[in-house]
């Protein structure tokens, strides 16, 4: 990706995509980004050699493509900001909650893809959830899908409301990981075990395992009955988990998720 690339906000994600990009040879002259404190443009001049902005301004002219990388809550007066200079870029929007139609209103621009990553991508194992509106082309759409491989896989979704629903699963998937793992880790601490082998056990299950559901073409509930032996010690923990209502609580604690995300949108309408 040869021609600019702005970022507005240069915090995690953004900062992911651009370490993504620049090990994958484009040059730091080629990325532009707008961030307001002073300490976070001096981290990404240190980290990356990128010459960050305090404020939006015409050097925006050039770029290609905007990524949006601000909190929720900031993107309606920093797109006011910017809008003049952007609206003939390709806009990729990774705050959460805001819609494309609200985009649209305030960006001034009908090319505009959101993206709803999950935090594994600061490693480049993330995977992110895509929709484009109208009037993004098949090109924009390459273009897209080169930035997110910075940051891991992603799919691409045709109804926008699926958004809410990889908000749910993936987007705030790995606190729900953590969450296991703490429990896990906890749990081998009482029955014995160090707490730093404890979570190196954990982890190195849910990576495994992860890693052997990748690897199958076989349903998780084959899987999981493939080391459920009828009496066995595994059953003995199924058993106590489906008597406890984990996997219903579980379902319930995503819907959640989903509608939070849903009633963001709302919020956040123009």
């Amino acid at each position: 990706m040869t021609s600019s690339i702005a970022f507005i906000g240069g915090g995690q994600m953004a900062s992911a995509i651009m370490g993504g990009l620049l090990a994958r040879g484009t040059q730091a002259q080629h990325l532009v980004v707008v961030e307001p404190a002073e300490a976070a443009r001096e981290q990404l001049l240190t980290r990356f050699g990128v010459h960050a902005h305090p404020a939006s301004g015409a050097f925006l002219h050039d770029c290609a493509v905007v990524v949006w990388a601000v909190k929720p809550q900031t993107f309606r007066d920093a797109a006011a900001l910017t809008q003049a200079f952007t609206r003939h870029a390709l806009h990729l929007s990774v705050a959460a909650g805001i819609r494309s139609d609200t985009l649209a209103q305030w960006l001034h621009s009908e090319r505009i893809v959101r993206a709803m990553p999950n935090t594994p991508a600061l490693i480049g194992q993330g995977i992110s959830g895509l929709f484009a509106r109208a009037a993004v082309s098949a090109a924009d759409k390459e273009r897209v899908n080169a930035l997110m491989a910075c940051t891991g896989a992603a799919i691409w979704l045709d109804d926008e409301a699926q958004i809410d629903a990889v908000t749910a699963l993936s987007g705030s998937g790995p606190a729900y990981v953590f969450f296991f793992l703490e429990a896990m880790r906890d749990a081998g601490v009482a029955m014995g075990l160090t707490a730093p082998q404890a979570y190196q056990l954990a982890i190195a299950t849910f990576a495994g395992a992860s890693a052997l559901a990748a690897a199958s073409d076989d349903a998780p509930e084959i899987l999981r009955q493939r080391v459920t032996s009828k009496g066995g010690t595994t059953f003995a923990a199924i058993t106590a988990m489906e008597s406890s209502g984990i996997k219903p609580a579980f379902e319930a604690a995503m819907q959640a998720a989903r509608a939070r995300a849903a009633q963001m949108g709302d919020e956040f309408g123009a």
